[in-house]
């Protein structure tokens, strides 16, 4: 079965701030309501057989969910950032209801720039 997760790609300066707002609407267009909605967004290496870079979550105050807007803020620091390595990585981002339905809403792509010094 194939996901039907959208697909995003993600560029990260490493040692800066990153912030994105992302706003997951239903069939009609409308903002779904994540009222009682958790969210992660897990960055591995490559693949989901590689190890995790870092976790994201609402639990960790990097991810806050707008509730009826439907909006999902992803917010990194400069120092979570230079954690990670250059390169390219890939990512999940899902959502799970109150009920515990676990709804992937996005894959794709993370680029991380390395730092240039002159």
């Amino acid at each position: 079965m194939s996901s039907l997760a959208g697909t995003y790609a993600i560029t990260l300066d490493k040692g800066a701030s990153y912030d994105q707002v992302f706003v997951w609407k239903d069939s009609n267009s409308d903002p779904v309501d994540l009222t009682g909605y958790s969210a992660s967004m897990v960055i591995r290496r490559d693949t989901t057989n590689n190890p995790i870079l870092t976790t994201l979550s609402t639990e960790s105050g990097q991810i806050t969910l707008g509730g009826t807007a439907g909006t999902i803020t992803v917010e990194m620091s400069a120092s979570a950032t230079d954690d990670l390595p250059a390169g390219r990585h890939s990512y999940v981002l899902e959502l799970t209801s109150e009920s515990g339905y676990v709804t992937r809403l996005l894959k794709g792509r993370v680029v991380v720039v390395p730092e240039v010094y002159v």
